[in-house]
């Protein structure tokens, strides 16, 4: 489990295809990895990954072709940056909301526009998807924790702060690009709930 608070911003320093999947090696800057350990859970741009190869400034992760063919990190290439959070552990702050780093889906964002200091983002959603999204409700986008400002059919949008624009990959966010989405697991073992109840 995590939080959608990102930690560090990580550089791809290395891709290498191994039997048809793919091997991330990914640089890390801020975040410490003195206590990781082989196995560990890590977000990276808010897929869920296993930490593999650790040193004090890198760890490597194995991505399947399913993961590949779900988000975006099969269009990843050297020196791209990736959002990277840790696996949330017993007793830490809960600053987000809860996120399994299991991307439901790609959104494609549709409008960036200042707003006094911030950026409104505007993104659009699978059909199948947008039914989970609520106003004042919580998604993640690359692993980021967002509130939701507006929805109108398979449309949202949210704010941007300018400490989040800075420290994440949303800073880079333009029409046209698409990003991981995670709805709200509250979204769906609600509806899981009522549809038993019927």
């Amino acid at each position: 489990m995590f939080t959608g608070i990102v930690q560090d911003m990580g550089r791809i320093a290395a891709l290498q295809a191994q039997g048809g999947d793919l091997r991330l090696t990914i640089e890390v800057s801020r975040l410490s990895l003195a206590d990781a350990r082989t196995g560990d859970s890590i977000a990276v741009s808010g897929v869920c990954l296993t930490a593999l190869e650790l040193t004090s400034k890198t760890f490597s992760a194995d991505v399947s072709n399913e993961t590949l063919s779900l988000t975006t990190l099969g269009q990843l290439r050297s020196g791209d940056q990736v959002n990277l959070e840790p696996a949330l552990r017993a007793g830490d702050a809960l600053g987000g909301h809860l996120v399994s780093g299991h991307v439901d889906g790609l959104a494609e964002v549709l409008s960036v526009q200042g707003d006094a200091r911030s950026q409104r983002v505007r993104f659009r959603v699978p059909a199948a998807l947008s039914r989970y999204v609520a106003r004042k409700g919580s998604v993640a986008i690359d692993g980021v924790s967002l509130t939701v400002n507006e929805v109108e059919g398979d449309v949202f949008g949210v704010n941007l702060i300018p400490h989040t624009w800075e420290v994440t990959t949303l800073g880079t966010l333009a029409p046209g690009r698409r990003v991981n989405l995670e709805i709200d697991q509250v979204a769906r073992y609600v509806e899981r709930l009522i549809g038993e109840a019927r």
